[in-house]
């Protein structure tokens, strides 16, 4: 028996890459999970079967536009109704536009800040009064090592990560007395099909930053999502969990 069984969960740009991994981690964990992605309706709905089919769970995919806030509105309501709730949601859309900051555009700068930030506005007011009225639940928000340090060329990227951060301690404190809970996880260098298509000599200066000598995995991100999302971190709330192979300390 998963530590997640009977529990809804909505993970946001789960149609592949870390979202997907964690959306399957908290399926495999007994979790019934839905996917909000902008992806092809094919893509997503192969997405969300081919979790369904492994783990033996509900799994759903809707193509829902993060960004934007009626949009969010209107499908989370919509997926409370169907679903009595939703328990766990994971903020993991996200995307990059890197530019050093005198080449970056207002749109790259709007896109970022969108997609990166508003999105988890968005996705939490609509959880929100759900979560009050079960005094219970996790929202788990993927930052990034970017968004405690800093990274040339990803002034938005950065910027829409510390913000994460910031809106993850402000939510805690909000729930905190309702019983819910509101944690980051703040990515490192991770195996991604973005860095699969690295530069080779830009890959290797990547790892050079990396203490622990290599790129981590999506599955080690979903890892700590799932121990966030369960009873084992009832207690744990307002933190920044880095997965990062120490890059970050």
């Amino acid at each position: 028996m998963g530590k997640l069984e009977n529990k809804n969960a909505l993970i946001t740009g789960a149609a592949r890459g870390i979202g997907y991994a964690i959306a399957q981690r908290l399926a495999q964990e007994g979790a019934n999970v839905v996917i909000f992605d902008l992806c092809p309706e094919e893509a997503g709905d192969e997405a969300a079967k081919a979790i369904a089919e492994q783990c033996g769970v509900m799994a759903l995919f809707r193509r829902v536009d993060v960004s934007n806030y009626e949009a969010v509105q209107i499908a989370v309501k919509a997926l409370s109704k169907e679903l009595g709730g939703i328990d766990i949601l994971v903020n993991n859309a996200g995307i990059t536009r890197d530019k050093v900051l005198l080449a970056m555009s207002e749109q790259d700068w709007d896109l970022v800040l969108d997609i990166n930030l508003k999105s988890m506005f968005n996705t939490i007011k609509a959880c929100y009064r759900g979560f009050m009225k079960k005094k219970a639940g996790r929202v788990i928000n993927i930052s990034s090592v970017s968004g405690l340090m800093g990274n040339a060329a990803q002034a938005n990227y950065s910027a829409s990560k510390g913000g994460v951060v910031a809106l993850t301690k402000t939510v805690a404190r909000e729930l905190a007395t309702r019983g819910v809970t509101c944690n980051a996880v703040a990515p490192g260098a991770i195996e991604t099909p973005m860095t699969a298509s690295m530069d080779q000599d830009a890959l290797k200066a990547l790892i050079a930053t990396v203490p622990m000598g290599h790129m981590g995995k999506a599955e080690d991100i979903a890892a700590c999502v799932a121990f966030l999302a369960s009873d084992d971190a009832k207690y744990i709330t307002g933190e920044v969990i880095r997965v990062d192979g120490g890059i970050a300390m």
